[in-house]
């Protein structure tokens, strides 16, 4: 690969090795930025030495790759801000009383269906000076409108500092948050809420320009949904698009056109590019035309949000506009690797982000795979050259975001190439019409001349979707596929591609032998699967779910209501997923199991036990009335697990219990599933 030949690559690849790390060990501020100032120094004084000895250049690469890496781990310390002793996690003592906390509206996010949602930055807490970022949550139904960015509040509420995954295998939502800097929650009613001014700043114009543009397409008589639909097109505003529709896109392989990327601001510089096109060529109007070109991507880049994916593609066509301005061939590569360091530099968080992580995947395979796979047949026919472009394009971008979005999401559409082929053209004229759209709609309401083509250009793009989404047998659902596998397939989807450009002995070496690993890696799976027994109690809300694995095979224990909505069950789905099994039985909650030598008892609404039992484990769940203390009179057993269906208040009786009596106590609300 040509491209690890480049300097930049390599210096790219440790300053990414620098955020991953920094991760995982946390180093402290002060050995990290020592490091770095040695290894800067050690980097300069080996540059002037390996101009006079070549021996010298070594170790001039090796410092300059570590500096590299130290620059990285500089960086996320740089933007770690709970190391700043002003951070709220570092002032806040007590977690459990209300907080009078002044804050600034930052983001507004999707709804759910408790509570109006938003990040926020906090000014101060209880009047003392703080900062860092929030997850506000204002409890529904209430009478606030839709927050405007930039709005200052005040708020009392109760801070939460996130939690992690409660059942196995689930995403971790709270180590999520973590990397973007949210390390709390606050939930507040309405009446614990004052709006106390606006704050002006260049997001807040822009976010409020957006909210106009929206209320005027909304005064335009538009369909919901596809008003919706435009919206997330072409402002990267996906909240009030109904799950639906979202899933018809999903499960016909089209999702990546709802979110605003390189697609979309390629469509916008070849707009703004045809605008300009009666300026003349001479040198004033060619700088004036760049300035038009960058200034234009960005401002709409800030109005469509700056998702990771549209600060990719903007930084990446303002590198492409700057280079056709100075008349110098533009390596794309270079292109690609200089936004992600400059994008990761102002943001390193963005390298942990989904939308980040496809963009940049997708992309590369179709700037390296694309042109091998377009040299296979060049159709003389204009048409069929432009769908075999297409057809092309889409399978490059899909053989390179495939592993990584079976990892993430474990399904695959079949059908992407169909939605595609059909899809992209129409979506074409519907940016065109769109943009004309949008800019109208900045000053007021959108002519029915133009809102109603596009109004109706949507309805049959999402007819269109819809349709290839109702193959049902085309979409891979539920698809089992763990990190060692997602990095193997990525190496034999490498080696592949180079055996595919080169085929010599040794590309088809490295091919046979990144295939034989995958194979390795089922097979350990496999293996892992097969050798491992587990009896699970889940953390379920007002429910009780226990689950008793042997090898591949699960047996789910729970009440009716749960096991006929099993597969619907986000808890049961995600650990068969992650644990390569599949439900064997479905079973009602007995009183007794028996698993590796252990007697578990379980109580339940009933209050109903054997008193000659003495169980080794004792679970209770569905608020029984019993009295622990007069139980443990006659038994003690090793471990006490309290599931979600219980009682708070008879929880903190029981705990109290188990603690007078010292035998270890697990409540699922509070430490998670109990595994044995």
């Amino acid at each position: 690969m040509k491209i690890l030949q480049f300097p930049l690559a390599k210096i790219s690849i440790a300053f990414i090795l620098g955020i991953v790390s920094f991760q995982f060990f946390k180093p402290h501020p002060n050995w990290v930025f020592g490091g770095l100032l040695f290894c800067l120094l050690l980097l300069l004084l080996s540059h002037f030495i390996s101009k006079t000895k070549d021996s010298f250049k070594i170790i001039f690469g090796v410092t300059a790759l570590l500096s590299s890496f130290l620059l990285g781990v500089s960086t996320s310390v740089i933007h770690k801000e709970n190391y700043n002793p002003l951070h709220y996690t570092n002032q806040i003592e007590d977690y459990e009383t209300p907080h009078f906390i002044q804050l600034v509206i930052n983001e507004k996010l999707k709804n759910t269906q408790k509570n109006s949602r938003y990040i926020a930055t906090i000014k101060s807490i209880d009047k003392h000076q703080s900062l860092g970022k929030i997850m506000l949550n204002i409890k529904k139904p209430n009478q606030i409108d839709s927050l405007k960015i930039g709005a200052e509040l005040n708020v009392v509420g109760i801070l939460y500092k996130n939690r992690g995954s409660f059942n196995p295998n689930q995403f971790d939502y709270g180590k999520y948050l973590e990397k973007q800097n949210i390390y709390a929650q606050v939930y507040a009613y309405e009446n614990q809420i004052k709006l106390i001014g606006n704050e002006e700043t260049i997001w807040s114009r822009f976010s409020n320009f957006r909210t106009k543009i929206i209320r005027n397409l909304e005064l335009s008589d538009f369909k919901t949904e596809e008003l919706n639909i435009l919206i997330a097109l072409l402002l990267g505003q996906q909240q009030d698009i109904s799950p639906e529709i979202l899933k018809d896109y999903q499960y016909a392989g089209a999702v990546h056109i709802l979110s605003v990327s390189g697609l979309h601001v390629g469509f916008i510089l070849m707009f703004i590019t045809f605008l300009l096109k009666p300026l003349s060529n001479s040198k004033r109007n060619s700088l004036l035309k760049l300035i038009i070109i960058v200034v234009s991507l960005w401002t709409y880049g800030i109005l469509a949000g700056l998702s990771p994916s549209v600060v990719r593609s903007v930084t990446m066509f303002s590198f492409v506009a700057v280079g056709t301005h100075l008349r110098r061939t533009v390596n794309i590569f270079h292109t690609l690797l200089v936004s992600m360091l400059l994008i990761l530099l102002w943001k390193p968080s963005f390298l942990f982000d989904i939308g980040f992580q496809l963009s940049y995947l997708a992309l590369f395979f179709i700037l390296w795979l694309q042109p091998m796979l377009s040299e296979i047949w060049e159709p003389k026919n204009k048409i069929t050259h432009y769908f075999w472009e297409i057809i092309t394009v889409s399978f490059s971008a899909q053989i390179g975001a495939m592993p990584l979005s079976i990892y993430y999401f474990h399904q695959f559409p079949g059908l992407f190439f169909v939605t595609n082929l059909i899809v992209l053209p129409l979506l074409g004229i519907i940016m065109v019409i769109g943009l004309i759209a949008i800019v109208i709609a900045s000053f007021g309401k959108v002519p029915l001349i133009v809102a109603q083509p596009l109004e109706y250009l949507i309805e049959i793009m999402n007819f269109i979707i819809h349709w290839v989404a109702t193959f049902d047998n085309f979409i891979i659902k539920n698809i089992s596929f763990n990190k060692e596998m997602l990095f193997v397939s990525y190496l034999a989807i490498i080696f592949s591609i180079l055996w595919f450009k080169k085929r010599d002995f040794k590309t088809l070496l490295l091919t046979l032998i990144s295939i034989v690993m995958l194979q390795f890696v089922f097979i350990y799976t496999k293996f892992k699967t097969e050798n491992t027994d587990e009896f699970i109690v889940f953390n379920a809300k007002k429910h009780s779910i226990i689950t008793e694995r042997k090898k591949d095979l699960i047996t789910v224990y729970s009440n009716d209501s749960i096991l006929e909505n099993i597969d619907n069950n986000l808890a049961i789905q995600s650990y068969l997923i992650g644990n390569f099994c599949k439900i064997e039985e479905k079973k009602n909650i007995g009183n007794l199991f028996y698993f590796k030598n252990k007697k578990i008892l379980i109580i339940d609404s009933s209050s109903v036990y054997l008193e000659k039992t003495k169980p080794d484990i004792l679970i209770v769940i569905n608020s029984p009335k019993i009295n622990l203390l007069r139980i443990f009179k006659k038994w003690k057993p090793e471990q006490v697990v309290i599931d979600g269906s219980n009682y708070k208040s008879y929880v903190r009786l029981w705990e109290a219990t188990c603690r007078k009596e010292k035998i270890p106590f697990h409540n699922t609300n509070e430490k998670g599933f109990y595994k044995l």
